[in-house]
């Protein structure tokens, strides 16, 4: 496909920002449109930045080709469930709508690993609900990527995530078989895997798991992408 054009919500996230870089050395995107709350302090020639108002968001430039969905945060951060849910569920959801309304045809999304509507944790249920309701849209590809325990350089402090960082490289060796995909995995992987995703152009719906994800984002992977989704 030529004359692609990306826009991004989460872009300034741990994903988001390493998908922000891939997009933009990435020759066949010819432009990325990034949603911010605040203009960022750098610029690049195919970057150009929305200011949006996610409690009401209408503003979408013409000609997307793909949308990505990296938005995301705990329930530590959002201060409550309720929160929670309005930044993993229906701020995505909205961005998907209005996606699907401006004719965009690939649609591609981070959840996490475990997700699933029914699930008794709340967490991976309002991930699994995300996906869910995306996926009634109807969008010609959609991608759902569900990595395991993320590591990258995070702009905020979490303990939780150093501590488990720490532990993620004493026990990723021995998570071998179907065990592999509880291995952490780099944000820049997760962010590869999705413009490989993307770049492939094969319809359907697609939900690449944790281990998947490790060989979509591999440097090789183009050369063999009809094999690997």
């Amino acid at each position: 496909m030529n004359h692609r054009v990306a826009i991004i919500a989460g872009g300034t996230g741990l994903v988001g920002g390493e998908l922000v870089q891939e997009l933009l050395i990435d020759p066949s995107w010819d432009k990325v449109y990034l949603l911010v709350r605040k203009p960022l302090e750098w610029t690049h020639s195919k970057l150009e930045l929305i200011l949006a108002d996610w409690e009401k968001l209408n503003e979408f430039p013409p000609g997307v080709t793909d949308a990505f969905c990296t938005l995301g945060t705990t329930i530590g951060k959002a201060g409550s469930k309720e929160n929670f849910k309005k930044v993993d569920l229906e701020y995505p959801l909205r961005f998907a709508k209005v996606a699907k309304e401006k004719g965009v045809k690939s649609f591609f999304i981070v959840t996490a690993l475990g997700a699933d509507p029914n699930s008794f944790v709340f967490y991976n249920q309002v991930k699994g609900e995300v996906e869910e309701e995306i996926s009634k849209l109807g969008f010609e590809t959609f991608g759902i990527f569900r990595p395991s325990l993320l590591e990258g350089d995070r702009k905020e402090f979490r303990l939780g995530e150093k501590i488990g960082s720490k532990l993620a490289f004493l026990i990723n060796p021995l998570l071998l078989g179907p065990l592999k995909k509880y291995r952490s995995i780099h944000a820049k992987t997760v962010a590869k895997s999705m413009v490989n995703l993307a770049w492939s152009g094969k319809k359907g719906n697609h939900i690449i798991e944790s281990d998947k994800i490790a060989t979509l984002g591999s440097s090789s992977a183009r050369g063999n992408l009809e094999n690997l989704i």
